[in-house]
């Protein structure tokens, strides 16, 4: 007789514990902590570059918040049905501690907010940009760990081995709760853990830019600039692996897989509108001079033929050879 061991994933028990009257949500803490981590990263990074470190907490301050609110708007938009309609209660639409936020949106509206406070500090934006780069999508792999909390954004139902357990969940009166209640302990579906898919593919891209930045000490945009081509790629295919109900567009496609498209897309071309880029000097990154050195293409030395003459040649004469007189050779020792 066979006996056929599957290793599924398990979902937690819940999503949301209590300390006193504080609820200490799963989904808010794994936010958190792929936020500390980008912050922490970033200043290293940036510090390498020649940057100040201490700028990196003050973009913070202004891409956290601006990246929240992005990311709730960017939700709403494009699942506005949720909200708004007969029976839907619009104060909702505030309510993010429900889950909702597009990482599109953040990435956009936390990016336009930095973008200020770099210009107000009067330093270049693209050394910024590229030093986050990797951290953003490290922490967006930490952050999707609130969908395993939450029992959501999952795939079809599967066999395979590596299967996700979604619970049923209740609240203390018996109700149907899956984000905020406890598990039964009855398993209601086996699916794909596109959440784990996610994760897995960001932690590959961020090793990626970590990897191609310091092999072709990449500049001007361009680590930033492939984070988003490499997460719109991975996103696009993970995307169509998702059940979960989602604003269609052009016949049936998720927004969120043309969103992918559309941004994948403007990433290449920025790639290539951006190539040949390299890292700027310690000084530019400081806004302290105007050349950003080691940022533009090294120009091919002139062909020998090409070359200038040195001071004092003449018609290929050797320095010091004035007039007619040439240099006579020494003479051979007997």
């Amino acid at each position: 007789m066979s006996v056929r061991i599957l290793a599924n994933i398990p979902s937690p028990a819940q999503g949301v514990w209590h300390l006193g009257p504080l609820p200490l949500r799963g989904y808010a803490l794994s936010i958190l902590a792929g936020i500390v981590l980008a912050i922490i990263w970033s200043r290293r990074r940036y510090a390498a570059r020649g940057g100040d470190p201490e700028l990196i907490l003050d973009v913070a301050i202004a891409a956290i918040p601006f990246g929240i609110i992005g990311g709730r708007l960017y939700h709403v938009l494009t699942d506005h049905e949720k909200y708004f309609g007969p029976g839907r209660n619009p104060w909702q639409a505030l309510n993010i501690t429900a889950g909702g936020l597009g990482i599109w949106g953040a990435v956009a509206l936390g990016t336009l907010a930095g973008w200020v406070v770099v210009r107000r500090r009067k330093v270049p934006a693209a050394p910024v940009l590229d030093a986050v780069a990797p951290t953003i999508i490290a922490a967006q792999a930490i952050g999707r760990l609130g969908n395993w909390f939450n029992q959501e954004l999952h795939g079809a139902e599967t066999t395979l081995p590596w299967g996700l357990e979604i619970y049923e969940r209740v609240d203390a009166l018996g109700r149907l709760a899956p984000v905020t209640g406890h598990s039964t302990g009855q398993v209601l579906a086996v699916v794909h853990p596109t959440f784990l898919y996610e994760l897995i593919w960001n932690l590959l891209v961020a090793a990626v830019l970590v990897w191609a930045d310091r092999r072709f000490r990449l500049g001007g945009g361009r680590v930033f600039a492939l984070y988003v081509a490499g997460y719109t790629l991975g996103r696009f295919w993970i995307e169509l692996m998702r059940t979960d109900p989602a604003t269609e567009v052009l016949g049936g496609l998720r927004i969120n897989t043309v969103t992918s498209t559309v941004v994948f897309a403007a990433a290449l071309l920025a790639l290539y509108l951006l190539r040949g880029r390299r890292r700027e000097s310690a000084a530019f990154v400081r806004g302290r001079s105007h050349d950003a050195g080691a940022d533009r293409p090294l120009q091919p030395a002139p062909p020998p033929e090409q070359a200038m003459p040195e001071v004092g040649d003449r018609a290929g004469e050797r320095p010091g050879a004035a007039g007619g007189d040439r240099a006579e050779a020494p003479e051979a020792p007997a």
